[in-house]
């Protein structure tokens, strides 16, 4: 299973001025960059229900010239919650609350589905009296078109075209741009391969569309060339890892079905042995054919055979599709 949230928070985390810089420029640019501070999670209890809630990403800040902080808050949010608008004033409330500093509450959608605008307002009304009325910024992924982002020289721009509204057709060209952008990026290994992880996650191709980026990365500049191919290896050796770990894993499960089958046969046998001493190649092939239940119910039936013919009853039936009803005592 993908952790989204996780992943989100870390992209953010480590681009928080770019992210910052890509949806809010006006932000941005009157932001001061060394006030920047990482607070820890806050963790609110929900007293009415008792459960636990924690506010994902929580950044200390100010503006340039100013001597007074303020707090940004960003919500990844990676599936869909009717009262999430509800949660985000909870949050805003809470904070505003502890830390008695502003609030700028800004909210992600990341999920591909569905499509319809989310609501960036909480609202409180009665008629013709509005008690509250809570604003937050809104970046919904699946609405925006992933070709606007193309200009941007944003590292956060190269990791969320992955994730933005595409068609299935889309998908090769979408790689392969966030992969020629990111190629032209200067950061160091760390901050490319956190992008590259990103985009390898959520962009996931066919061995076919693989191979048309590749030739489409082969026309690039050398230079950018260069850094591109190796992210590609670096995808197709993860994809062949996973392939690895997914087939070990299958395997294991068959080695249990096979334990299990085997230890079934087993007790069946020695059970049928003392009830009708020898038991023939043939009766042993008949039972090399039934299921783990179907050894499990032969166990507990073969105390109440008389004689080899209701064995033989019993395993046709078996053969034949129905099941025998087994008398319990």
């Amino acid at each position: 299973m993908i952790d989204h949230d996780r992943l989100f928070k870390e992209l953010i985390s480590v681009f928080f001025l770019e992210f910052i810089e890509l949806f809010f420029p006006e932000v941005h640019a009157d932001l001061d960059p060394a006030s920047i501070e990482f607070l820890d999670k806050e963790v609110f209890t929900d007293v009415t229900s008792g459960e636990k809630h924690t506010a994902d990403l929580v950044v200390k800040a100010r503006w340039r010239g100013a001597e007074w902080f303020f707090l940004f808050h960003i919500e990844p949010q990676s599936y869909r919650d009717d009262p999430f608008d509800r949660r985000m004033f909870q949050y805003f409330a809470r904070l505003y609350e502890k830390f008695k500093v502003p609030v700028y509450p800004i909210a992600i959608f990341s999920y591909n589905s569905p499509k319809r605008a989310e609501p960036d307002v909480h609202r409180v009304t009665f008629p013709g009296f509005t008690v509250l009325e809570f604003r937050f910024r809104s970046i919904q992924l699946n609405r925006l078109n992933w070709r606007d982002f193309l200009r941007h020289q944003n590292p956060v721009a190269a990791a969320l075209m992955a994730k933005m509204k595409m068609t299935p057709a889309e998908r090769k060209r979408v790689k392969y741009e966030c992969l020629r952008l990111l190629a032209t990026l200067k950061l160091n290994p760390a901050k490319m391969q956190l992008i590259s992880g990103f985009v390898g996650t959520y962009l996931r191709l066919k061995k076919s569309e693989e191979q048309w980026v590749k030739d489409e990365i082969v026309k690039l500049d050398p230079a950018t060339k260069e850094v591109a191919m190796q992210f590609m290896t670096s995808w197709q050796e993860e994809g062949r890892r996973e392939g690895r770990k997914e087939g070990r894993k299958e395997g294991r499960k068959e080695g249990q079905r096979e334990g299990k089958q085997e230890a079934a046969q087993t007790i069946a046998l020695r059970l049928l042995q003392h009830k009708f001493g020898k038991i023939s190649n043939q009766l042993r092939l008949r039972l090399n054919k039934l299921s783990v239940t179907q050894l499990t119910d032969l166990s507990e039936a073969v105390l109440e055979f008389k004689d080899k013919t209701e064995l033989n009853d019993w395993l046709a039936r078996q053969e034949s599709g129905v099941r025998a009803a087994v008398k319990s005592y």
